[in-house]
């Protein structure tokens, strides 16, 4: 089980870290009656990091309870003088308590943001260390961020079992007295430059040095030292401009060419002293608007994304192993698509690394609270921020999108203050990271947003066609059509020219089993459904007005059966029928490019693969 997991956090490497993953001790709290450890009925064992309603927990409980306990001994590693003990948690939902040999460590409120403790003081001399983790999640609760995690008891239309307790990794890290704690990576394709931010953590230090070395393609591109003020260092790194186009393009990462840089950094004391040293990556990229486009790298995109919810059918939100996440990628890509719109799920960040590693454009999306009120807005807002935080350095990511559908803020034409909310996210958002465009409230009934996103289930070509592609489209789309039966923006914000992207649509249902499951629309065969997903997809390719479009959805999820796969992910058509309606045929140029690409990728990973001593069977940074 733990070797199943690649390490939990990409971008900040450490050559030496403990996985707690596997069995612990379990206990169901139907009433969140215990309040401390020594409380707790321990009548259960559970697999981490699987959570307690998925079959893979070994416990398959999807019923309504407030809260778990989870509890395991672990061997300390051994210790130098001050180095310390840090256990990680990926993401325990909602709110996490921990103790550590009784003793209370960490206290956690959000269920999809990673939190951790310095657990040093806490340990024993010798003999087994212990960990106890409370877990409350009240079920029926719709002021914090759940996603598609369903307030009934049985799932029902578009919404899934719950999600409880711990669901990512949790794991233990060895770091100095003083350590490098963050890292925050940006480019600026203008003035070819990568920005850096790292903070330290722990003991102040005097005289600390932070050297950095970015290399791309087993040439260095900086090798450089910085002095660390107020246990920081904000720098930008200038490169050296290529100049020739053809070298200068190797070097920017997109969902065609995701040219990774790998970066090295070394914390040095006064005394010149190595004090910590991390792996990490960042790229090169831009990723701007102009006019109605989309636009990567100063080139114009269209947007071909797929809906992808994350779940899998016997390990829930979490996947099974490293491997799944690869895996969905690459189904996503060789389907035709070049982004996946992650709908109502912070994904595990090991998701995030392999689309940076394969190439594939992310649009990051929030999961709703579905009760506007000021616990309701406090609590998305810190998690929202905290998100952003986390993900906000992987080039992979191309959009925020803090609202869905006017969920949580259902009263969005007749509310000020529900306005005002997503007004301030999106500004929110924009000054956390200036760098990407923000979909303030994806779907419909826009107030801030830099692409118009539309849900539009219509299942006729000719429908979808005559609604934006007739004359004088934009003013009538703007004013009198509704899908969804929302208007698309709101009185006082009109669409001034932004991008359009349809963001959502068809949804058609495909199973072998049509009673118990349902979508937007259902084909009964195969091959209908391969008809009919390719004439959908033709008349939405030929939509100039689109920048974009989002096809609903990647894999069939419980009762969902709308995916282009099922929830195994076997396709239900063959992947080249489907990616040659989702893309269109492919013309030399793009055939040749492609295939360049994926040659010169296996001779880098060759040679980098005999320099270096990789990990995680060489999928890790090694492969860079």
């Amino acid at each position: 089980m733990p070797e199943a997991y690649g390490y939990p956090r990409p971008q900040l490497e450490r050559p030496e870290w403990t996985c707690l993953n596997g069995q612990w001790d379990f206990a169901l709290d139907h009433q969140a009656c215990y309040s401390l450890p020594s409380d707790v009925r321990w009548n259960a064992h559970i697999t981490v990091p699987f959570a307690p309603e998925t079959s893979a927990s070994g416990i398959g409980d999807t019923g309504f309870y407030q809260a778990c306990w989870y509890r395991r001994s672990f061997d300390a590693p051994p210790l130098q003088p001050g180095e310390r003990l840090i256990v990680h948690f990926g993401a325990v939902d909602y709110y996490a308590t921990v103790w550590i040999n009784d003793r209370l460590v960490a206290q956690h409120q959000g269920g999809y943001t990673p939190f951790k403790a310095d657990i040093t003081q806490y340990l024993k001399s010798e003999g087994p260390q212990e960990i106890v983790v409370r877990a409350e999640d009240d079920p029926h609760d719709l002021a914090k961020p759940r996603g598609k995690q369903d307030w009934l008891l049985e799932p029902h239309a578009i919404w899934y079992p719950r999600t409880t307790g711990i669901w990512q990794t949790v794991w233990l890290e060895r770091v100095p007295a003083t350590a490098i704690e963050y890292l925050g990576w940006t480019s600026n394709l203008a003035r070819w430059e990568i920005g850096l931010e790292a903070r330290l953590d722990g003991a102040a230090r005097k005289g600390l040095r932070l050297r950095v070395k970015l290399s791309a393609h087993n040439t260095v591109l900086a090798d450089d030292t910085y002095t660390v003020v107020g246990g920081e260092v904000h720098r930008q790194i200038a490169l050296s401009d290529p100049g020739i186009d053809d070298y200068r393009n190797e070097l920017l990462w997109s969902h065609i060419q995701p040219t990774l840089i790998r970066a090295e950094l070394q914390l040095w004391g006064e005394r010149g002293e190595l004090i910590d040293e991390v792996m990490s990556y960042t790229a090169i990229r831009q990723i701007s608007l102009q006019g109605d486009r989309f636009v990567i790298n100063g080139r114009p995109t269209q947007l071909r994304l797929v809906l992808d919810q994350g779940y899998w059918p016997d390990t829930g939100v979490t996947p099974p192993n490293d491997e799944a996440l690869r895996r969905d990628i690459e189904l996503a890509k060789a389907m035709g698509f070049n982004g996946a719109r992650k709908h109502q799920k912070i994904e595990d960040p090991r998701y995030l690394y392999w689309a940076d590693t394969l190439g594939l454009l992310v649009w990051e999306e929030m999961p709703s609270a579905y009760r506007f009120s000021k616990q309701s807005v406090e609590r998305l807002q810190q998690e929202w921020t905290a998100v952003i935080d986390r993900d906000a350095s992987h080039p992979c990511i191309v959009a925020w999108v803090p609202f869905n559908e006017s969920w949580g803020v259902p009263n969005l034409p007749e509310i000020m203050e529900q306005r005002h909310y997503v007004q301030a996210l999106y500004h929110l958002t924009k000054t956390l990271d200036p760098t990407r465009p923000v979909i303030g409230n994806d779907g419909w009934e826009s107030v801030a947003t830099d692409i118009v996103g539309i849900h539009d289930y219509a299942d006729e070509p000719g429908k979808i066609i005559e609604r934006y592609q007739a004359d004088e489209v934009v003013g009538r789309l703007f004013t009198r059509e509704r899908p969804g039966g929302r208007l698309l923006t709101l009185e006082g914000h009109p669409h001034t020219g932004q991008p359009i992207v349809l963001s959502e649509f068809g949804g058609i249902a495909f199973s072998n089993n049509s009673e118990a499951t349902w979508g937007y629309s259902r084909s009964h065969t195969p091959e209908e459904f391969a008809q009919e997903y390719t004439a959908l997809l033709e008349a939405v390719r030929s939509l100039n007005l689109l920048a974009g479009f989002c096809y609903t959805q990647f894999a069939d999820t419980f009762q969902e059966s709308n995916g282009l796969l099922y929830a195994d992910r076997t396709p239900k058509f063959p992947l080249e029928q489907i990616a040659h309606a989702t893309r269109g045929p492919r013309t030399r140029l793009q055939e040749m490019m492609e295939r360049e690409w994926r040659e010169r990728m296996m001779r880098v990973q060759r040679n980098q693969s005999s320099s270096r001593d990789g990990h995680e069977d060489g999928n890790g940074l090694a492969g860079l």
